[in-house]
């Protein structure tokens, strides 16, 4: 089965850099289009369906974290967020909004390009073994679907977060360091601050855990990492 390319949408009021991404990945053979402004990018994004959004965080007429959430909120697109600041509090907050990941300008187009592969290689499909549900009493997720309910209610979850969930989740009572998490779930070498790690597990516990200061699910193990253990077996 040949996969169709990916659909790609640059946002950003640089014409310079918005250009320059654009003819970049467009040579890659991705379906590329261009937004100078929210109002712009989100009658794009409507009508074009990305598989991926570059996102600039500072547009004119729009916060880059909330069309970030907006996007998501509408389908299961991938937002890689652009920004000319390296302020470690901004990338985290970039995070909890639901970016899959950011870069910081300047930036090499190799590098964009690394990025932009990584991410869409998650798009990847999935092979029978892993189109299984994972069941864990009143908490389901559905892989194809890629949907997670939990007493039967559908769990908002971003992209990146039911990666993260269900990569957990399918090695119950593992126990996993957060450098091992991002090469599974990010899928390259990742050389950010790992705690990326921290705030997208603690995103998932806020919508699965009944109580976050103590998590039944998604376990801290101190000094090592996280460890998803199922219900069954938790005390």
């Amino acid at each position: 089965m040949v996969m169709a390319p990916a659909k790609i949408l640059v946002v950003d009021d640089d014409p310079a850099i918005r250009n320059l991404i654009h003819r970049f990945l467009s040579k890659q053979s991705y379906q590329m289009e261009s937004a100078e402004d929210g109002k712009t990018a989100m009658a794009m994004f409507e009508q074009f369906n990305p598989d991926l959004v570059i996102l600039d965080v500072n547009l004119p007429d729009a916060n880059g974290y909330s069309l970030c959430q907006e996007m998501q909120s509408r389908t299961n697109v991938f937002v890689l967020m652009l920004t000319s600041r390296t302020d470690e509090a901004d990338k985290l907050r970039g995070f909890a909004q639901g970016a899959d990941d950011y870069i910081t300008k300047p930036f090499s187009l190799g590098e964009l390009g690394g990025r932009v592969g990584a991410i869409l290689k998650r798009q990847r499909v999935v092979t029978t073994a892993e189109q299984q549900c994972l069941v864990f009493d009143k908490l389901v997720i559905d892989p194809v679907r890629r949907e997670v309910k939990l007493n039967d209610d559908i769990v908002p979850l971003t992209a990146l977060e039911f990666d993260l969930l269900h990569f957990l989740a399918s090695h119950p009572g593992r126990v996993w360091r957060r450098a091992e998490l991002i090469q599974e779930v990010w899928d390259y070498e990742y050389v950010g601050d790992q705690r990326v790690v921290d705030v997208h597990i603690g995103q998932i516990r806020k919508k699965i855990e009944i109580d976050t200061s103590q998590p039944a699910l998604i376990q801290t193990v101190r000094g090592v990492g996280y460890k998803f253990e199922s219900p069954a077996t938790v005390s």
